[in-house]
């Protein structure tokens, strides 16, 4: 589509947005999963068509399909509780005033999805953004705008009552992405490779459209000592295998101790023994559904042999122009391309360290921050907390993408920003704080040129109070001049309302001084 077509559509979304953002959430609730519904119903249709242009497997595009209506069903059901306007404290010194953030929706969201994964990937943001009161402008990839088309289509017949412009779509290659960018969309959410994703912001700085970018990853994959072996490997040949190694946060380089190395491998090998990629519906995987990307896999197997690594599975011979068999590579430079890069095909990379510290160390060592997996009976959580990674997955592969609770998202050459879960809602929605005078307290403002003399005396002994450390000195000297209401004499039998320097802490109301029988030695 030319940019004229690209800014039409822009127009068509801005036009529905008021009805749209105007509706109680629990229709566009409503709305989200009769969609949702009419997906499920067609099914099989949809399932053909993914076979048919992105090439995935039917076992693939039925996980992508289950994995869509999860993400759909959820934003639709918690964005109303994830985005009510909710109140917050005032403070001692606006104590007069309520504080309130309400969540507003930017208006039009335009989604540029990826080619990997068509349906789940752009849902996460398309469906996140519908449920946060946004219109939607979705460019799918040029390389499967028939599911595209199929997506946006499908929201039209399950909702005829919506107007046109609640979803649509413009198709097109990258000049049509960098005129979506400049149509006056109010934020973009991005899938892709990182030098897209950096044309996409330089195309919404000139506006300075907010971006949220998700660039892909070089997942690593930690099997340690006390390792579950065989479930490491399976998780391992399928994490790194399955959608043809197509997957952002897939497993790309394994990490396994020297402990369990050799058992590790063995089951590896028999995990992809007989796993075989093919046109056919029942294949294990899928093409390369890029035509370029088997160049660049090539590129990466062929760098790492000549570089000293061994093939365990596979080699050269194993990449096609189409399909590519399942290839493992052991002991590989960290240096090379094929540990550094994103792959993106059936390549695995294996490299047996001495401990887990050595692992987390080289899992770190790459640009990208996206995905991990750790192996571990004892210690999964604490190694994933060393992990630099944007999701873990403990005793398991990909289990994050999966929760629709979870936050989607990484860091560096990863990109920023979050899909998914209440983070990805909020993601699609402009905080606004709003605060209210209660009550006017004679004498008390500060914000006038009428304030008296001792309302600034009064905030600066308060201030000295709370934040110089003062609330604990006083405390004790009061402590034993303090008369509970409606008790006897006697040091305070409980903290002064709170911990010291609480926002809830001491508040004279509650309490009653009483005159000391001596005085201080300065009379006082």
């Amino acid at each position: 589509m030319e940019p004229t077509q690209v800014r039409a559509a822009v127009a068509s979304a801005r036009s529905a947005a008021g009805w749209w953002a105007g509706l109680a959430a629990a229709r566009r609730r409503d709305h989200l999963l009769r969609w949702a519904a009419h997906l499920v119903r067609h099914e099989t249709e949809l399932i053909d068509l993914l076979h048919a242009e992105n090439g995935k497997t039917a076992a693939d595009a039925r996980i992508e399909l289950l994995l869509t209506l999860e993400h759909i069903r959820w934003a639709a059901r918690n964005a109303a509780r994830v985005l009510r306007t909710r109140r917050v404290s005032p403070g001692p010194f606006l104590a007069n005033h309520t504080g309130r953030i309400e969540y507003r929706p930017f208006g039009v969201v335009g989604v540029i999805g990826p080619w990997n994964y068509p349906l789940f990937t752009p849902s996460g943001s398309i469906a996140y953004a519908l449920a946060a009161g946004n219109t939607v402008v979705f460019k799918p990839s040029e390389y499967t705008p028939a599911v595209g088309a199929y997506l946006v289509a499908a929201f039209a017949a399950a909702n005829p009552d919506a107007p046109a412009g609640v979803l649509t779509m413009v198709t097109g290659f990258g000049p049509t992405g960098a005129a979506l960018c400049t149509a006056g969309v109010d934020k973009i959410a991005f899938t892709g490779s990182p030098a897209t994703g950096r044309l996409v912001m330089a195309a919404c700085a000139s506006s300075l459209v907010p971006v949220v970018i998700e660039c892909g990853g070089k997942d690593p994959l930690i099997v340690a000592d006390d390792a579950d072996v065989a479930a490491a490997a399976r998780a391992a040949a399928w994490g790194a295998m399955s959608n043809g190694g197509q997957t952002c946060a897939g497993v790309e380089r394994i990490y396994v101790t020297e402990a369990v190395a050799a058992p590790f491998l063995a089951a590896l090998r028999r995990e992809l023994d007989g796993v075989r990629p093919g046109a056919d519906r029942d294949a294990s995987y899928g093409p390369m559904t890029m035509p370029g990307q088997a160049a660049i896999v090539r590129r990466h197997v062929a760098d790492a042999l000549a570089r000293g690594a061994t093939a365990l599975i596979g080699g050269t011979e194993s990449v096609g122009d189409t399909f590519i068999e399942p290839v493992v590579l052991v002991d590989v430079p960290e240096g090379s391309p094929a540990v550094q890069e994103e792959t993106f095909g059936p390549v695995a990379t294996v490299r047996t360290v001495a401990d887990v510290d050595e692992a987390v160390t080289l899992a770190n060592g790459t640009p990208y921050a996206l995905g991990a997996t750790v192996f571990s009976r004892s210690r999964g959580d604490e190694i994933a907390s060393r992990l630099d990674a944007g999701m873990v997955s403990v005793n398991a592969v990909l289990a994050f993408a999966g929760m629709p609770a979870l936050p989607f998202g990484g860091s560096g050459e990863s990109g920023f920003g979050r899909v998914h879960g209440a983070e990805g809602l909020r993601e699609f929605v402009r905080p606004r704080s709003v605060a209210t005078l209660r009550m006017h307290v004679p004498g008390a403002t500060l914000t006038t040129f009428r304030r008296t003399p001792g309302a600034l005396a009064v905030t600066a002994v308060t201030a000295r109070l709370r934040h110089g450390g003062g609330w604990a000195g006083w405390a004790s000297r009061v402590a034993g001049r303090v008369r509970p209401v409606g008790g006897a004499a006697g040091p305070l039998d409980r903290p002064l309302g709170g911990h010291v320097g609480s926002d809830e802490g001491f508040r004279p109301g509650r309490l009653r001084l009483r005159k000391s029988s001596g005085s201080r030695p300065d009379g006082r």
